[in-house]
Parts: C-alpha cells; sequence; structure tokens
C-alpha cells in the first residue's frame, strides 16, 4: 500500500510503516490543486491540518483506503463523505490527551495564583505581594463540557486537589470515579471554573456567548484548550469587563486560521483580541496544549498502531 505524508511527523511515523511494509511518500509542499491531480495514486493519506479534505478533493481519491489524521479532532475533513466513500478515518486523541490535560490545568493554576502578572512585575522591579495574593482550588467546583479523552485527562489531574469535577456531555454515562455528569443547568448553577473539552461541531460553534455565560449563576473562570470556534470572544470580553468571567486561560482562539499571524502582520487586530493582549487575568498560548515532545512521538505512534491493525499488508 502506497500512503502519501503530507505534513512533517515524528520520524517514527514513516520509519515504523516503512517496516511495516508500506510504501510511504513525502510532499510537503504542493500545492491542494496539485495533491488532487495525483491522490488517486495511493492508497493512504496522512495529515495534520494543512488543508481541508473536501467532496472535491475527495471524489480525486479513487484508491484511498484511509485518512489518518496525527492530532484528536477531524473538522478538517468531511467525515460522512468519506465515510461513504468507504474510507476510514483514523485519529489520535489518544496521543496528546495528557499534554492537554497538564496544559488546562496549568493555565488554571496561573490564573488562581497570578503567576505571570507577578513574573512581569517583579522582572519591573515591582515587588507587589498583596496585589497578588492568590486563589486556592481546593473547595472549587470544576464544570468541564466535554468528558472524551481530553476531559477525562483533565479531570485525572484533578484527583490530586478537594475539587468537585462535574461533566456534561452529549453522550449518556460518561461520568466516571473522576467526575460526575450531570445537566447543562446544573453544571452552570455549581461551577466556579468551566473548561471546554468539545470537538469542533455545529452544536459547539459558538457555544460560549453572552446568554450562555450569563447563565451562570456564580462569578467563574474559563479555560478553553479546545476549539477557538466555540467561543464568542465580544462575549468573553464584555464577561470579563463586567466580572461574570474573573479570568480566562486561552490556548485556542475563533480567529485561528492557516494564516494566523496576518492578524499581527497587518495590524488588523480584532478590538476583542486587543483587550484580551491587554488584560492581566487572561492567559493566552497558541494552540500548544497538545503540543508536547512527548505527544508529538505519541500522536505518531497512536496513527501507526491503528494503520496496522486495520490495513497491515
Amino acid at each position: 500500500m502506497k500512503i502519501l505524508h503530507l505534513d512533517s511527523n515524528h520520524p517514527l511515523l514513516i520509519q515504523q510503516l516503512n517496516d511495516l511494509g508500506f510504501a510511504n511518500y513525502e510532499d510537503y509542499t504542493s500545492s491542494k490543486s496539485e495533491v488532487e491531480a495525483k491522490i488517486q495514486n495511493y492508497d493512504g493519506l496522512i495529515i495534520r491540518s494543512r488543508f481541508k479534505i473536501d467532496k472535491l478533493f475527495l471524489d480525486k481519491c479513487t484508491n484511498l483506503k484511509f485518512i489518518g489524521r496525527v492530532g484528536a479532532g477531524l473538522e478538517n475533513i468531511n467525515c460522512d463523505y468519506a465515510e461513504s466513500k468507504g474510507i476510514k478515518l483514523i485519529a489520535a486523541p489518544e496521543g496528546n490527551r495528557n499534554a492537554v490535560g497538564e496544559h488546562s490545568l496549568g493555565l488554571l493554576l496561573s490564573l488562581f495564583n497570578k503567576l505571570n502578572k507577578a513574573d512581569n512585575e517583579v522582572r519591573q522591579g515591582k515587588w507587589l505581594r498583596e496585589d497578588n495574593r492568590g486563589l486556592e482550588l481546593d473547595g472549587k467546583t470544576v464544570g468541564l463540557i466535554g468528558y472524551g479523552n481530553m476531559g477525562k485527562s483533565f479531570a485525572k489531574k484533578l484527583r490530586g486537589f478537594d475539587v468537585n469535577v462535574l461533566c456534561c456531555d452529549i453522550k449518556p454515562n460518561v461520568g466516571d470515579d473522576n467526575c460526575t455528569q450531570v445537566s447543562l443547568q446544573e453544571l452552570q448553577n455549581k461551577s466556579d471554573v468551566l473548561s471546554l473539552h468539545t470537538p469542533q461541531t455545529e452544536l459547539t460553534k459558538n457555544m460560549i456567548n453572552k446568554e450562555f455565560i450569563n447563565n451562570f449563576k456564580k462569578d467563574f473562570w474559563l479555560i478553553n484548550t479546545a476549539r477557538g470556534t466555540s467561543v464568542v470572544t465580544q462575549d468573553l470580553v464584555t464577561g470579563l469587563k463586567s466580572g461574570k468571567i474573573l479570568g480566562a486561560g486561552l490556548d485556542v482562539l475563533e480567529y485561528e486560521k492557516s494564516s494566523f499571524e496576518n492578524l499581527f502582520s497587518n495590524n488588523n487586530i480584532p478590538e476583542a483580541f486587543n483587550y484580551l493582549i491587554q488584560s492581566e487575568n487572561v492567559i493566552l498560548t497558541p494552540h500548544i496544549a497538545g503540543w508536547t515532545i512527548e505527544s508529538n512521538q505519541k500522536l505518531a505512534q497512536t496513527i501507526v498502531n491503528k494503520i496496522k491493525i486495520n490495513f497491515k499488508p
């Protein structure tokens, strides 16, 4: 079987696939149309997020048996259409769930203890102890929306704290020893912290909006290591200004796209994003929650293992 790799990944991916008898071909520079012109020659495709796999592209995939996405989500692929053509979709959420869980906890603890603010002040010669008095996580209620691989990982990290962990998920009976599944209303009534662990779907797009935020009984903290499209940034800013949202740790933003850097190069920074940049109670990271040295290897290994199970020559 011939596999085309469109993004570079950990070397073990190609090494182990070679050892299993697959023929691997790398193309990290061709345009989408150039790839479409030759994709009929391949049985497998390995991608990260280089471009969308839409109906037009899939119509060219006359011999494709599988698409492996070295990451957690499949939102860049028209999954229904691919599966209707008998193409198996392979993702690797197991590969970076631990990294996402640790990053989520890091964002939360940094916010509670004002670590970024305090660090910046000390570097400027300011020694403001009272102004940087923190909060303790013990005794708080953490609400998770989405309780799959990522949500479960974060809940596991929270076991060492005296916290109440709740989750809300579209699937029934997903709660476990680390987390109690509740209705959305109960989660909004009880949570001090809201952490998102949902994929990008029509249900989650713009989910965290003004109405959703105002339905929380308490003022709360927001952590988003899932998808930027889930949060309406302007409504988040409104919540931060009013104090309804006490602070936010954001690894993802609704403005994300392949040319995200253009937000900075042409000075066309959205007003809401500019507010986040200047806020001391907001921590921003560049979509790296699942981006660790270890997860790079684990993601690749997960893809290899799943291809081996389903398509070993």
